[in-house]
């Protein structure tokens, strides 16, 4: 946030409106958006989410003409195209950080292959969608591409594999609509109980980043991912003291979360530690969630189906 300037002082002697020089307001410069689109008119849904008064759109034809342009000139943020693949996506976007290395780059694709979000993450890619594309949520991320910190300090690859991955993601909630993006995006699940896990992995992370990191952007969440054939667990580590057993224990005996939410409704006090109602959330939409003895580490597990898949990694 910028320091208000001092208010200037107005000079003893006096002196006539009309005779002053008034200056106009600074316009803004606007942020510069590229979308490689072949044919603009026929994807013109995508130029829409972009505010006009925010962002200057352009286009290029194909990922080599976009490189070509970004040569000449800096973007805030380029979007590719669905009919290319990840691959060649990251690969346009591994040459592009050898020139712009703070270009913001959302993957679209047609459909999601095994190894393709670890590669997206790994190279920094700001975001992933697979079709169809879920408008809203790359609007909100366009909209975060604006306000986000330079693009590359928000999530780190610690180490991936085909079954393990370990992230480490910046304690803000922006960071942590990025990494909910990465993992809808993972079908290792049916589509509502994958949509219950993230809900409960989202809860839990948020409970980290706040009362393990106080939202410091400075300070970093550890995530892991690890599949087997027969699970998935998600563990989460804060940087904190973490929750105490008092605090976890009152969340475990909580009955269930639509009693809580009835108390609340006829407006009775229920008091919660402040850890205790995300773990509650969680715990409803998880098979298993574990705590470590210091409180800081989460797992949550999740049993697969017999037909389960779903690998985030890659070799």
């Amino acid at each position: 946030m910028h320091d208000l300037a001092d208010a200037a002082q107005l000079p003893h002697t006096e002196e006539s409106v009309a005779g002053r020089e008034t200056s106009s307001p600074e316009k803004t410069e606007r942020r510069k958006a590229l979308l490689i689109e072949p044919l603009p008119e026929s994807n013109s849904e995508l130029a829409t989410l972009f505010d006009e008064s925010v962002w200057l759109v352009n286009y290029a034809g194909n990922n080599e003409t976009a490189l070509n342009m970004a040569r000449l000139q800096a973007y805030d943020l380029i979007l590719t195209n669905a009919a290319t693949t990840c691959a060649e996506d990251v690969e346009m976007l591994r040459r592009l950080r050898a020139v712009r290395p703070h270009t913001r780059v959302i993957i679209l694709t047609k459909e999601w292959v095994p190894g393709d979000i670890l590669k997206a993450i790994r190279n920094h890619a700001f975001s992933y969608f697979t079709l169809p594309i879920a408008t809203s949520d790359l609007h909100d991320l366009i909209e975060h591409a604006v306000e986000e910190p330079v693009w590359d300090d928000g999530i780190e690859t610690i180490q991936g594999t085909l079954q393990n991955v370990v992230l480490a993601v910046r304690c803000d909630l922006k960071t942590l609509d990025r990494l909910m993006q990465f993992m809808r995006e993972v079908p290792f699940l049916p589509p509502q109980e994958s949509e219950d896990v993230a809900f409960a992995f989202r809860e839990i992370v948020m409970n980290a980043m706040e009362h393990g990191g106080k939202f410091d952007p400075q300070k970093f969440v550890e995530i892991g991912y690890l599949k087997s054939k027969r699970m998935v667990m998600c563990r989460v580590k804060d940087p904190g003291d973490g929750f105490s057993l008092d605090e976890i224990r009152v969340a475990e005996l909580t009955g269930p979360l639509v009693d809580y939410a009835e108390q609340t409704r006829e407006g009775k006090d229920v008091e919660l530690p402040a850890c205790a109602l995300g773990i509650l959330i969680a715990r409803k939409f998880v098979d298993d969630l574990i705590f470590s003895e210091k409180g800081n580490e989460a797992f949550l597990i999740k049993y697969l189906p017999p037909e389960g898949a779903g690998q985030i990694g890659t070799n």
